[in-house]
């Protein structure tokens, strides 16, 4: 009887020992170490490494280029994100469509980008970019629109990142959405068209609630995916012009790895993991109130 009882831990003791090796114990150590001012000198000696406690975290709040780059990852998560969503969503559909032909070469076009290098992606992007010789001002020119500096102007930069991070993973969201749409049942859209529901009527009262589990996992790793934002700032404007595109993970990299505080850098990073849990925790609270209601 005694075995039959830990039979099942037995089983689940390889899951949760890596687990514990790989991800609780750095973990735990990461948060000690942004209680700490270690940094290039503590590598050499644990010894010069000492507890400030929340001292790292204090000068975070007043530190006026941590919350530029916050503000800078809100703009692309707040942006960058439904657009993402709605892209990849409509997208879907239109694949999904029984008149569409050739799916399979549209569904593999869209899902290139996706399982490209993104370091590959962003320096063929710095020349589509460039304000001279790149081919979207040239496109521009026939609209009578002047030269933008894309990457050189602050208000142009970050719109330029959002668009190419939307081209780069709306593909990966769409297959999500495309395997959703799938799973709907026909006899709902047959018994609508029937009762003489048009496209829009079936959109909005089939196709969007079936869809809402969907919906809200990719929401959720649309929002913890572009708040790790760093590839797009680090290779194509490390950050700039005047930290109009610094994110908070280049940030965190800046102080870790250039500068090599990292304690400091380690708050960072636990600051950017209670912000992703919040907001996923408080997705999680509307979305069963909206089933509730």
């Amino acid at each position: 009887m005694k075995t039959k009882l830990f039979t099942p831990y037995f089983f689940i003791a390889p899951a949760l020992l890596t687990l514990l090796i790989f991800f609780f114990l750095p973990v735990s150590e990461a948060f000690l170490m942004s209680l700490t001012d270690f940094d290039i000198y503590s590598l050499s000696s644990l010894k010069r490494a000492r507890f400030i406690f929340l001292n790292n975290y204090l000068q975070l709040i007043n530190d006026p280029i941590f919350w530029k780059a916050l503000f800078n990852t809100c703009y692309f998560v707040l942006v960058g994100g439904p657009l993402t969503i709605l892209m990849s969503l409509f997208t879907a559909i239109a694949l999904n469509s029984k008149l569409l032909r050739f799916k399979k070469f549209f569904r593999l076009a869209f899902f290139m980008p996706v399982v490209t290098s993104l370091v590959a992606v962003a320096v063929v992007w710095r020349y589509l970019y460039h304000p001279r010789f790149g081919v979207i001002n040239y496109f521009l020119s026939f609209l009578g629109i002047d030269s933008i500096d894309w990457l050189g102007d602050p208000k142009w930069a970050m719109p330029a990142l959002i668009i190419l991070a939307v081209w780069k993973n709306f593909g990966y969201h769409m297959m999500i959405f495309l395997a959703g749409l799938q799973t709907i049942p026909d006899y709902l859209y047959e018994a609508a068209r029937i009762d003489g529901a048009g496209w829009w009527r079936q959109l909005t009262n089939i196709t969007i609630p079936q869809l809402a589990p969907t919906t809200f996992f990719v929401t959720i790793m649309t929002i913890i995916g572009y708040f790790q934002f760093f590839a797009e700032p680090y290779i194509m404007t490390q950050g700039g012009p005047l930290n109009s595109t610094l994110s908070i993970v280049l940030y965190l990299y800046q102080h870790g790895f250039r500068w090599w505080r990292m304690g400091y850098a380690s708050s960072i990073a636990f600051i950017l993991f209670f912000i992703v849990c919040f907001l996923a925790m408080l997705q999680m609270l509307v979305r069963k109130k909206l089933e509730q209601s």
